[in-house]
């Protein structure tokens, strides 16, 4: 189980990890070994995630999903599979503590009298400033 918060736990047979090269400056061992991990995860298919926890992360993810709903991350940082691999779970997590929080409901507010006060003074003070650069007849 991949715990991420306490009502998100993604069995890990849901979790599809492979690895490819890396690309990039290596030497001789960037083209023998499959360092690269990549995660695939399908957000629609997830029996782990409430309808409402589905919504929320298909709003906040739909830039980074696939047509068939997979959430694809990868990592290359390190040069060996475990460490990418465990990059990868973390991003993964990162990703849907995140996504899982509910935005803030913002409340309307008017501006204070002082903050009114201040402008207007500093509309009349520019007034003033170009009437007395225009010529006089």
């Amino acid at each position: 189980m991949i715990a991420i918060l306490l009502e998100i736990q993604i069995p890990e047979s849901e979790v599809e990890l492979t690895y490819v090269r890396s690309s990039g400056p290596g030497g001789q061992n960037v083209n023998k070994v499959n360092s690269k991990a990549v995660l695939r995860w399908n957000v629609f298919q997830s029996p782990s995630l409430s309808e409402a926890q589905k919504a929320r992360l298909l709003e906040r993810l739909k830039d980074q999903l696939t047509r068939d709903g997979d959430l694809l991350i990868t990592s290359d940082r390190f040069r060996d599979q475990t460490r990418n691999r465990e990059d990868c779970m973390e991003k993964l997590s990162k990703i849907l503590q995140d996504a899982s929080k509910t935005p803030k409901i913002r409340k309307k507010t008017k501006p204070s009298h002082s903050s009114i006060k201040r402008v207007k003074a500093a509309k009349s003070r520019n007034s003033e400033k170009k009437r007395l650069r225009r010529t006089f007849d």
